[in-house]
């Protein structure tokens, strides 16, 4: 039997706050004061890997809970596949501080470890965003969404869906190039996604 979708938005809601708490108290542990022997600026100067990790990752993350959010709003009942699907994101969503942890400690480091720790953490976004996809899929296949949805706005949100993992890999693809760079791409594709687009609430 088919159920509420009410309880998955509450419990996914709650997977992305503990997220965004976990990336505040890891901000913490690298911010200026724990760098003993440093003056303020030189001590600021030299955490940035770890406030670049936490603005990319808050915006990654606060793009995931706006795409998430929209979705979820034409969805009126769930079954035990999309169930899995939905958990199969928030396993992605869940790991993106500990990869994104790795990148800050590792951007100072060697190319080979810049490369590795960036490849972890994109990988780790790209899992989330093609996990979205099939929760999507998945939802309009089973007839899952909401009996009024415009046939044409689902194909509209379907395509749009479709594009980003494929964004994500083209900046993905310059990590191999200059991390750094890949890191800059991301926050051009967060940028972008404040472009209001087909599925997005009205303003």
């Amino acid at each position: 039997m088919d159920r509420d979708a009410s309880r998955v938005e509450t419990f996914s809601d709650g997977i992305f706050a503990v997220v965004v708490t976990v990336m505040a108290v890891e901000l913490l542990q690298n911010g200026p004061a724990r760098a003993s022997g440093r003056e303020l600026p030189d001590a600021l100067v030299h955490a940035w890997p770890a406030y670049l990790a936490y603005v990319i990752t808050f915006g990654i993350a606060g793009q995931i809970w706006l795409g998430h959010h929209n979705m979820w709003r034409y969805v009126v009942r769930v079954d035990q596949m999309l169930l899995v699907f939905n958990l199969l994101q928030l396993l992605f969503v869940a790991t993106i501080p500990f990869t994104a942890d790795m990148l800050a400690d590792n951007l100072r480091g060697s190319p080979t470890e810049q490369r590795l720790t960036a490849a972890l953490y994109f990988g780790t976004v790209l899992g989330e965003s093609v996990s979205f996809n099939l929760s999507w899929w998945w939802a309009r296949r089973r007839r899952l969404l909401h009996a009024e949805l415009d046939p044409r706005l689902g194909r509209a949100i379907a395509w749009r869906l479709r594009l980003r993992p494929l964004l994500y890999l083209i900046a993905f693809a310059f990590v191999f190039v200059d991390p750094i760079l890949s890191l800059v791409l991301y926050l051009v594709l967060i940028g972008l996604t404040l472009i209001r687009r087909p599925g997005d609430l009205p303003r």
